[in-house]
């Protein structure tokens, strides 16, 4: 079997594809072979070394495959059953593995391995963002950074079908088109815009309940002048850089705001909590509420010039690997 790993932490050039041995799966453990691989932002965290990981090690969060073998006392999946996962173990980017049974989710039919791949990392964390961290109500305004990312993009549909209005930043014109078509009802140019100010205006001068943030340091600033007081900065992601030497005072001068950094492994820590939400997030896809958009694929043996295109925001929607 092929696998991606990484002996050092760096650029996209550490990534090396390797033979892997895959043995029988243990007990509680399911043997699986990928027929698509999912590609996000956090996948760059871990091989630069943002996010620290044991070395030597495998990459990728996220696929979708069929169950090729079933280890010693798993009674919910049976070979056969079309799978997928998005919250590790670290891993993914390979032709198949073996996993703990209790991280995967049946697929229904309705639901293709691509899509599977493309949508369970990013769709389980906008689940959380959206019903748990802040849970948004039918009326209110939200402010959504990277609209057109992958995360952004489900999160418009999601958002938009609990009745919320949406506002989201972009970089183009391009991107500005994409986030309307998938429910962002006004998009912020922030590379032409003053992103603080366009909320304020929108909102009659009010701001917003909640601030979505996976970029990080680049929207910091405008993220907190773009809530209401008492208004909550969720900075789930850091794709222009760490927000680091933050001043609290801040949140005391600008309303006595709120701020948290949450992550989708402590939302779906335990086996029941990660099968509520994936359970969600599924039937939410099937029904046709929300649409994935699979808008690059590239072969696994690629994994440095999809990286380098992520990182570079070459990429909108979702990107895969495929095995």
């Amino acid at each position: 079997m092929k696998a991606i790993r990484i002996h050092e932490t760096g650029g996209p050039e550490v990534m090396t594809l390797e033979d892997v041995e895959l043995g029988a799966p243990g007990p509680g453990e399911v043997r699986v072979k990928h027929a698509a691989i999912g590609l996000n932002f956090i996948d760059t965290y871990h091989r630069t070394g943002l996010y620290k990981l044991p070395l030597p090690t495998g990459l990728g969060l996220e696929a979708a495959g069929t169950v090729e073998a079933v280890g010693e006392g798993v009674t919910t999946l049976k070979e056969g059953d079309r799978v997928a996962y998005g919250a590790g173990p670290i891993g993914a980017y390979a032709q198949g593995r073996i996993m703990p049974a209790g991280r995967l989710a049946k697929l229904p039919d309705a639901v293709s391995f691509e899509t599977a791949a493309a949508m369970m990392l990013k769709g389980m964390t906008v689940r959380y963002l959206l019903r748990e961290t802040y849970r948004v109500a039918a009326g209110e305004t939200i402010l959504f950074h990277a609209a057109a990312g992958g995360v952004g993009l489900i999160a418009c549909q999601w958002a938009k079908a609990l009745g919320a209005t949406v506002i989201g930043t972009v970089g183009s014109q391009e991107k500005a088109e994409l986030a309307r078509a998938n429910g962002c009802d006004h998009t912020i140019d922030y590379r032409k815009e003053n992103v603080a100010e366009r909320v304020r205006e929108i909102t009659g001068g009010e701001g917003v309940p909640v601030v979505y943030d996976g970029v990080g340091r680049a929207t910091l600033e405008a993220s907190l002048d773009s809530l209401r007081p008492r208004g909550l900065l969720v900075s789930f992601g850091n794709a222009s850089g760490p927000v680091d030497k933050f001043d609290t005072g801040l949140l005391s001068a600008k309303g006595s705001l709120y701020l948290t950094r949450p992550t989708l492994m402590t939302y779906v820590a335990s086996d029941e909590a990660l099968r509520e939400n994936a359970s969600d997030l599924i039937s939410m896809v099937a029904s046709g509420k929300i649409e994935i958009a699979v808008n690059q694929r590239y072969a696994l043996a690629d994994v440095t010039a999809a990286h380098r295109d992520l990182e570079a925001r070459k990429t909108t929607g979702s990107t895969i690997l495929m095995p």
